[in-house]
């Protein structure tokens, strides 16, 4: 089956201040969220066929109870500056006729999400970004919540993913041969957005306040 990128969220210290950076640079920022009964809260930046999340643990209680456990968020938001990935790559499919899953995965039903809905978690650990599979995310609902920024970026069309640790589990393996993601070496990790085919020939460095580099 076929997949593409719906979005991608970042860790980010409590209330997401790092976002100003991404305002600054001439983004347009969606609409906030807040997770319920999960713990997590976000700032929100949408592109026409994708979105950029940054993500905090906003109710601690929340975030480490029985229903909110298994999806290790606090521990990769509270690890994020450690030895844990504060990257979530969240996938759909190309074709809505799809109805398997690109890679083994548990089925995660958090209360803000209605019935029948689900969100499908590879299982990976948070040495290693969070893969999440959305089966009912279309293209058209990232289009429709799209409205032009001030730098002119439209769409996203690559990603790099720079790991201090081999990705070695299935869902990795099988999002890297789709084509949505590559991945290299290194001794921190950082994630490479790619806007428009990077016909600009620009790069956008937002560290030390996020583990980001746009190339547009």
């Amino acid at each position: 089956m076929r997949i593409e990128l719906d979005h991608v969220f970042v860790c980010a210290a409590p209330g997401a201040p790092e976002g100003d950076e991404l305002v600054r640079f001439g983004l347009r920022e969606g609409p906030p969220n807040r997770h319920p009964g999960q713990g997590t809260s976000c700032r929100r930046f949408p592109f026409v066929n994708a979105m950029l999340e940054l993500l905090w643990v906003s109710d601690v209680e929340e975030a480490q109870s029985e229903s909110s456990r298994l999806t290790l968020l606090w521990e990769r938001w509270s690890g994020r500056t450690g030895a844990a990935s504060p990257f979530g790559i969240c996938l759909r499919p190309v074709d809505a006729q799809d109805t398997g899953l690109p890679f083994p995965a548990w089925e995660y039903r958090p209360s803000y999400l209605p019935d029948p809905l689900a969100f499908q978690i590879g299982d990976s650990g948070v040495k290693e970004p969070m893969w999440v599979y959305l089966s009912f995310m279309r293209r058209v609902d990232r289009e429709a919540r799209f409205e032009e920024n001030a730098r002119g970026v439209r769409e996203v069309t690559s990603l790099r993913l720079t790991t201090p640790i081999p990705l070695r589990s299935v869902a990795s393996q099988r999002v890297l041969e789709s084509g949505v993601l590559t991945a290299q070496a290194g001794t921190t990790s950082l994630l490479e957005i790619g806007f428009d085919g990077s016909f600009r020939k620009e790069t956008a460095d937002f560290r030390p306040h996020l583990p980001l580099v746009f190339q547009l």
